[in-house]
């Protein structure tokens, strides 16, 4: 099940989540101390910048305060991105722990569920979706180790929520495999970073949308179930490996002709194809 259909999109509680991580407007905002101007105006211009783009007096011309009071809360640009680093992610866990998608009781939806949440939340321009902490990844991962550890523990603690929800998943559907929950909810990070990577080099959602749709298709196919996108109705769950009669490579062996003709397996949806590669044209 989608968890975010057309009739849906609206109700998420997205407004939020877009009202704090945008990209820079055209006027500081107004409210709050200066820390916290300052920590809103790192997420704005280093999502939109980047990270060495970003200078002092940029920040301090956008949230509206001296340098003095700069320097009064942090003793430097790095250690501002590292509280930015912070803030975004107690932030956003904020917003994923009230979604929707925790409702489920199943906890495969739960996971598919985050997914459809991450698609619904590709608003605006690129760097309104895209993440604070990737981008200054992908800068100062070699030279501030302070900010690389900052943001691996972003990225990291985010993944840890998503772990714990494929894990019950591995336990319900009883699919032992050689992969764990936690490499598994790592990879979501990874899909989800390179997409957005991807997203600034094409200036478009569409990347990270197609993205979203590819992993979670390829979660449905880890755990065995049938696509929502199949068109099947009233399907049973069954085991991962209920009713298997062959592996792949048995089936490819029992079924080969006697000639030379390589057969190459290919999958299509959820189910193991044998082709001919001289009749595939």
């Amino acid at each position: 099940m989608t968890l975010y259909d057309a009739d849906g999109l609206a109700q998420i509680p997205t407004g939020w989540y877009a009202d704090l991580m945008k990209a820079q407007p055209a006027e500081p905002r107004s409210s709050g101390g200066a820390r916290s101007k300052l920590l809103d105006a790192a997420i704005s211009i280093i999502r939109k910048k980047g990270y060495a783009a970003t200078s002092v007096d940029e920040l301090c011309a956008w949230a509206g305060v001296t340098k003095g009071a700069f320097f009064h809360h942090f003793a430097s640009k790095d250690s501002l991105a590292v509280a930015a680093a912070n803030h975004w992610s107690e932030s956003s866990d904020a917003l994923f722990a009230a979604a929707p998608y925790h409702r489920f009781a199943d906890p495969l939806d739960r996971v598919l569920g985050y997914l459809d949440f991450r698609k619904a939340m590709l608003r605006g321009e690129v760097a309104e979706f895209t993440c604070l902490a990737g981008t200054m990844l992908q800068e100062a991962y070699l030279t501030h180790p302070d900010i690389r550890d900052a943001c691996d523990a972003t990225i990291g603690g985010h993944a840890a929520k998503v772990e714990s929800d494929i894990a019950e998943a591995m336990k319900l559907y009883d699919l032992g495999a050689p992969w764990t929950a936690e490499s598994l909810a790592l990879h979501t990070q990874a899909v989800l970073q390179g997409a957005f990577i991807l997203a600034k080099a094409k200036g478009s959602a569409a990347v990270v949308e197609a993205s979203i749709d590819h992993l979670r298709r390829y979660i449905e196919f880890l755990f065995r179930r049938p696509s929502e996108n199949a068109g099947r109705k009233n399907r049973r769950r069954s085991k991962p490996f209920a009713g298997r009669e062959s592996s792949p490579r048995r089936r490819e062996r029992s079924t080969a002709p006697t000639s030379n003709v390589t057969i190459t397996p290919i999958l299509v949806g959820a189910d193991l194809h044998l082709i001919n590669p001289r009749a595939a044209y």
